[in-house]
């Protein structure tokens, strides 16, 4: 690797870096941490960057104390482990000083943990992002042993969503009409076309959208994992949005592949899963009353961002609102078996023991149909055999709060909870 290609993107980067219009997200930065950012592509993983870059220059340091690399640059193809540490010699030839370290999509170079291992080790404040799962593994989090805080990156919670598009969310603005009625034709907007940073500001969000899926769908786990049955793949990710409300078993879906004239095994299958999940394409749950297998190989796959999710959808309001949820129940509460479903005798669309909440998903709930009948007694039924404190039911509109054999649901939008969360 060219010391002088190096010298020329840092000193690009430093010129770049400034420019970028940041949103900040809901994030607090521990002065002295070490971070290990992860997630989708384009969930704003390198805005996050920025957003430090931005505040420690506002702070007064100053670019010769800091060095961004984003490995994504052309210029860095052929970039290996070894190349590594040219980083730091080119730094200290050019200003003289331990910079603080940003490294952008480091997956890209294989080895990469244990060059971020040795710079914690000589006391370098470093900030990692990338977008490949697998970088939080067992095995990583060993190698890393402990230098570095895992942060889980989403694209923008509602929240964060309503700030990229400037609408206010004070009290008195939620209760004028007006207020109200400007959040609501936001979230309509986040509803059917997620929250990727990049599409808060496009007009034209599903081309935006498509590109995003196809970079995911070809080179985060085709081209990464050398999948030539491309057909196959994309039969599984098309059949996982079609049934985000149900759980789907390995070889329900391989038999489904199948059907199709694309012959596949169950274990091609279970490959193909494990690729979208180590991509953050999807995420799954298990159901909490299951036996270990069906736990295992039975779950309830949710796509990451509702926007991706509604490429595959016709009329899929129901699903877009449950996807909705559980996306931000693990965002909140982490994707490792902290959110469930349970289904045994009764079927409870999510069960968080850490807040011993159970939840149903419902677009529309009106008292008098068979639809609330059914929501309210699965709800009633598992406080006989899980602890509950807290019984939701969310909805796209309704709201009330229900006292049904001396207990209590609350009834709510699911704007209004998000808002809360």
């Amino acid at each position: 690797m060219d010391k002088n290609i190096l010298k020329s993107i840092i000193a690009d980067n430093q010129i770049e870096v400034p420019k970028y219009k940041v949103i900040p997200r809901d994030f607090e930065f521990e002065e002295f941490g070490n971070y290990v950012f992860v997630g989708i592509r384009r969930a704003g993983k390198s805005f996050l960057l920025y957003q430090r870059m931005q505040q420690l220059l506002a702070q007064g340091v100053q670019w010769n104390e800091m060095l961004y690399i984003s490995f994504e640059d052309e210029r860095l193809v052929g970039m290996s482990l070894e190349d590594l540490n040219l980083l730091l010699e080119v730094h200290l030839e050019m200003y003289g000083k331990k910079p603080i370290l940003f490294l952008d999509e480091i997956q890209n170079i294989v080895g990469w943990e244990k060059f971020a291992r040795r710079i914690a080790d000589t006391r370098h404040r470093v900030y990692i992002t990338g977008s490949n799962a697998k970088m939080l593994s067992q095995d990583i989090q060993t190698t890393l042993g402990g230098r570095y805080i895992p942060i889980d990156v989403y694209p923008y919670n509602f929240k964060e969503f309503l700030n990229a598009n400037e609408i206010s969310l004070d009290e008195k603005s939620l209760l004028s009409t007006e207020g109200k009625a400007q959040v609501l034709r936001k979230f309509n907007d986040y509803f059917y076309y997620g929250g990727f940073p990049e599409s808060a500001e496009f007009t034209g969000k599903r081309d935006y959208l498509t590109s995003v899926y196809q970079k995911i769908y070809l080179g985060d786990i085709a081209l990464r994992h050398s999948v030539d049955n491309t057909f196959a793949l994309r039969i599984m990710f098309k059949k996982l949005g079609e049934s985000v409300k149900q759980p789907l078993s390995f070889t329900r879906i391989a038999n489904i592949i199948s059907s199709t004239g694309a012959k596949v095994g169950t274990q091609t299958v279970i490959n193909y899963v494990e690729y979208a999940k180590d991509a953050w394409l999807v995420s799954s749950i298990q159901n909490i009353a299951g036996k270990l297998v069906d736990k295992e190989v039975n779950p309830k796959y949710y796509f990451t961002d509702n926007g991706i999710l509604n490429l595959f959808l016709l009329d899929g309001n129901t699903s877009l609102l449950e996807n909705l949820v559980a996306i931000n129940l693990l965002r909140r509460f982490g994707r490792n078996d902290t959110v469930f479903f349970y289904n045994k005798g009764i079927e409870v669309d999510f069960y968080i023991p850490e807040e011993t909440t159970a939840i149903q998903v419902c677009y529309s709930l009106d008292n008098n149909d068979s639809t609330f009948d059914r929501e309210v007694k699965a709800l009633l039924k598992i406080t006989e055999v899980l602890e509950c404190s807290k019984l939701l039911i969310l909805t796209r509109d309704s709201e009330q709060v229900l006292e049904v054999d001396k207990k209590s649901i609350e009834v709510i939008p699911v704007w209004k909870w998000l808002l809360k969360l």
